[in-house]
């Protein structure tokens, strides 16, 4: 177990789109705010809002449906100055819906490509933003058909190693990755990775573990999605335990519990 000099912080999941693999994080404009609330409440640092769904399997959007989703949540945080009660993260690769969500006071870009994009890396640098590189492996319709790697913890560390140093080219400062845990691995791989999250922690970024509800649990006891919130409270107190600071999930006020008990423990 290693410690870390970050603080931990909660980032809560909203989804603005109709797919999302968990029905209770699908929201629209002014229930959005409500939960939005409810979540800096429950001891959210950062909220992460998203308008196209990327569970396995799921189809692709056009740019205007994913800013049409996005833009009526986007307008009301700026119009209410919520940007200044908490950090917001736009989960998007799409250039147009992520620079419109960065001049709305959002401050962090969640993407899933893993700066693929010049374009979202330009953005991104342009306003100072915080990028969230994450691992995945083939696309969200097929990256769960037949994932592969020869040293799963190796092949993202050297994807890592290249995306921060693209990040660094395009002028980007502060950076956070995420290894992706269910985008293009099979169990064995989600679990090696779990379990090797301290090595990521040599990049000297901040890690985040995002794994709330996700196949990986009813992969190791059967459960329906409503059912999995012990498993993925599981595996986040293990992942911050070994390093991870950010933990994305879509139940804040228990994981706020949870985290404070550990911290208890851990600091007496």
């Amino acid at each position: 177990m290693i410690k870390h000099h970050f603080p931990t912080r909660i980032m809560g999941i909203i989804n603005a789109n109709d797919d999302s693999f968990f029905e209770n994080s699908r929201f629209s404009g002014v229930d959005a705010i409500s939960k939005i609330n409810a979540m800096i409440l429950d001891g959210a640092k950062i909220i992460d809002i998203g308008g196209v769904s990327s569970r396995p399997g799921s189809l692709a959007i056009s740019k205007e449906e994913e800013l049409n989703r996005i833009k009526p949540i986007c307008d009301i945080i700026r119009e209410k100055k919520l940007h200044e009660k908490v950090a917001f993260s736009i989960d998007s690769y799409t250039p147009s819906v992520i620079e419109y969500a960065l001049q709305s006071g959002f401050t962090i870009v969640n993407d899933i490509t893993g700066l693929i994009d010049d374009e979202v890396a330009k953005i991104t640098a342009k306003y100072n933003a915080t990028i969230i590189i994450m691992h995945m492996q083939g696309k969200p319709n097929d990256m769960q058909a037949n994932p592969s790697y020869i040293n799963v913890v190796d092949e993202i560390n050297s994807f890592f190693k290249k995306q921060i140093q693209k990040a660094n080219n395009f002028g980007i400062k502060n950076i956070i990755l995420d290894v992706g845990i269910g985008f293009g691995k099979t169990l064995e791989h989600n679990l090696l990775l779990l379990k090797n999250m301290n090595h990521f922690s040599h990049f000297g970024y901040e890690v985040l573990i995002g794994a709330s509800r996700k196949s990986i649990i009813d992969k190791i006891v059967p459960t329906i999605i409503e059912d999995r919130l012990s498993g993925t409270i599981a595996i986040h107190l293990d992942s911050v335990q070994r390093g991870a600071s950010i933990v994305r999930c879509h139940d804040v006020k228990e994981h706020y519990q949870a985290i404070k008990v550990q911290e208890a423990i851990n600091t007496i």
